[in-house]
């Protein structure tokens, strides 16, 4: 931050109280922000953590189906009944906003699997499709958390460096520059009041001398 300079005035005085008081007002505003997003992201870390681990769990299982659909299809017949699956899932993902911070928000849902047409396929296989659908969810769900998490972290950030700016370095400065132009001012003052003094007491000295 620059220095700051300005005339030792009065009116310079009564600007710098007020631009303290409203420096003052936005370091509350800001703090408040600061605590608010502090604990929505120790919120938002509990949702990612289960979610994490719900996902994990989906992907395993989805892995699990395939390597059983390998066993008894063989990977040539997988890849003949793939190319006529239909999409499993269906996915839209909106813009969601919490404390001015905005991140992408996913609706995802599993569509029951469509039968593709090809003999000799497998129940494993469809298995396959259904947990392979719930994991691609799973994972969509995990995705916005972490996006949010992210999001909000490095906004809590930013209102932390400016809570500290403003806190200790910033208003201290405007502070310091008050106490520094008021003394000025008391200075002043003082050095008018000797003068006016001596002034009068020069005149009381002449007017005594007359008489």
């Amino acid at each position: 931050m620059r220095k700051l300079r300005t005339a030792p005035t009065k009116s310079a005085l009564l600007n710098l109280r007020k631009q303290v008081r409203f420096l003052e007002d936005g370091h509350a505003l800001l703090e408040r922000k600061r605590e608010l997003l502090t604990r929505l992201v120790y919120q938002y870390i509990k949702d990612y953590q289960e979610r994490k681990r719900v996902a994990n769990e989906a992907v395993r299982s989805a892995y699990r189906w395939l390597s059983i659909a390998q066993l008894r299809m063989g990977d040539r017949s997988i890849a003949q009944a793939t190319l006529g699956a239909t999409p499993s899932t269906k996915m839209k993902v909106l813009p969601r906003r919490s404390l001015g911070v905005q991140y992408p928000s996913v609706e995802a849902t599993v569509v029951a699997p469509q039968p593709v047409g090809l003999l000799g396929t497998d129940p494993s296989f469809d298995e396959a499709r259904r947990a392979f659908a719930q994991a691609a969810v799973h994972l969509a769900e995990l995705a916005e958390v972490e996006m949010a998490l992210y999001r909000l972290i490095s906004e809590q950030r930013k209102a932390q460096k400016r809570v500290n700016a403003l806190k200790y370095n910033i208003i201290p400065s405007y502070v310091k520059m008050i106490k520094k132009i008021a003394e000025a001012l008391e200075e002043e003052e003082r050095g008018t009041l000797f003068q006016i003094k001596r002034l009068r007491e020069s005149a009381e000295r002449k007017q005594g001398s007359v008489g």
